[in-house]
């Protein structure tokens, strides 16, 4: 079995490098190069006019429409939530985020709702939003933005049925694409066929597993799985849809909680995607206070505020919330630029929406 794997990933590799030898071939047709105009930021503003930008634009509307039809149906409550927060706004890396001048102390563009969502999560029991992510990205490339969208949820439920959920939306969203945007997906040349060939229930592999059969391209376990990783494991599923679930909890937000039957791991799960790797991140989540504490000032994280001239106190309200409020709940993000490359085909993230933002496009 681990040699047929081993062999499965060279073929892999090699259909890799023969799709890039496509790419870079020279004789591509007019509407070719204005699409693969979409995938520069450096003057945006000229392209506006173009019926590639106005498919792209009319592709995402369909995706989050799915996104709100899944919700409607399913009871979620719609929350308005800040952007301008504490360190509570935070996805794992403090470094990356944007910091901001409000009335004095340090305060950050927020990168995640979650934390926010949670806290509703008790008392409305199904919560979602959809709003602005910021990331301090130097690089201007095809997988770095500086501000992209996040569709979020949270419910009062458990990791089993967080995947359920994650799956659900995300085919929700993919199938209103296919039912109100068809004709702009043909223009832009996205294979159809092949998302209406997407296998249920989407298969799953644990870290662990996936760690093992990457071995030959020297991953090792407690390593954060890269893009290319991804890539070759969304391959050797049959370029299917992939959840990769319980990872090192070392590598992972604070509260996502602990595995009962091995605690160096955490009820979480990343969902890859064909084009666009990593598009969902979800976890169960961990709601007793005393264990909050101790796995947030144990965490990476908070390491990088304290360096920062941060303390407990940012995360002051929310651990006081989980004095009294604590009940057991799941939720995840879901990047709608990823789940659009997904529906492209596309390898650049630029292609994905009428103003991707980066160091170099901000207008």
């Amino acid at each position: 079995m681990e040699k047929l794997i081993r062999t499965k990933l060279r073929m892999s590799v090699r259909v890799m490098e023969t799709q890039i030898r496509e790419i870079q071939k020279p004789e591509k047709s007019e509407k070719q190069i204005r699409v693969d105009l979409l995938k520069s930021t450096n003057n945006r503003h000229r392209l506006l006019p173009t019926p590639e930008l106005h498919a792209i634009v009319r592709i995402e509307s369909s995706l989050l429409k799915g996104a709100r039809e899944y919700f409607d149906k399913q009871g979620f409550s719609e929350i308005v939530v800040p952007h301008m927060t504490k360190a509570t706004g935070a996805c794992e890396n403090i470094a990356t985020m944007f910091q901001i001048d409000y009335f004095g102390p340090k305060r950050y563009l927020s990168q995640t709702a979650q934390l926010y969502l949670e806290v509703l999560t008790p008392f409305l029991n199904k919560v979602w939003c959809i709003g602005p992510s910021f990331r301090a990205e130097p690089l201007a490339d095809e997988r770095h933005l500086t501000e992209f969208t996040l569709v979020e949820l949270e419910f009062a439920g458990n990791f089993e049925q967080l995947l359920q959920h994650v799956e659900n939306v995300v085919c929700s969203m993919v199938d209103c694409s296919l039912r109100e945007s068809v004709a702009e997906l043909t223009f832009l040349n996205a294979d159809t066929d092949r998302l209406r060939a997407v296998r249920r229930p989407f298969q799953r592999l644990t870290y662990t597993k996936a760690v093992e059969m990457l071995s030959d391209v020297h991953v090792n376990w407690g390593d954060d799985l890269k893009s290319n990783h991804e890539k070759l494991l969304v391959s050797l599923n049959g370029n299917q849809p992939l959840f990769i679930t319980h990872f090192p909890k070392a590598i992972k937000f604070f509260n996502m909680k602990e595995n009962e039957e091995n605690p160096a791991i955490v009820n979480s799960a990343d969902l890859l995607l064909p084009s666009s790797g990593e598009a969902v991140g979800a976890a169960e989540r961990e709601y007793r206070q005393e264990k909050l504490r101790e796995r947030l000032q144990n965490s990476s994280m908070y390491r990088q505020l304290v360096e920062r001239g941060g303390s407990l106190q940012d995360f002051g309200w929310y651990l006081e919330f989980y004095e009294n409020h604590g009940i057991k709940h799941s939720g995840c993000g879901i990047g709608l630029n990823r789940i659009t490359q997904y529906v492209l085909g596309t390898d650049d993230i630029r292609a994905t929406t009428a103003f991707p933002m980066n160091r170099e496009s901000i207008l």
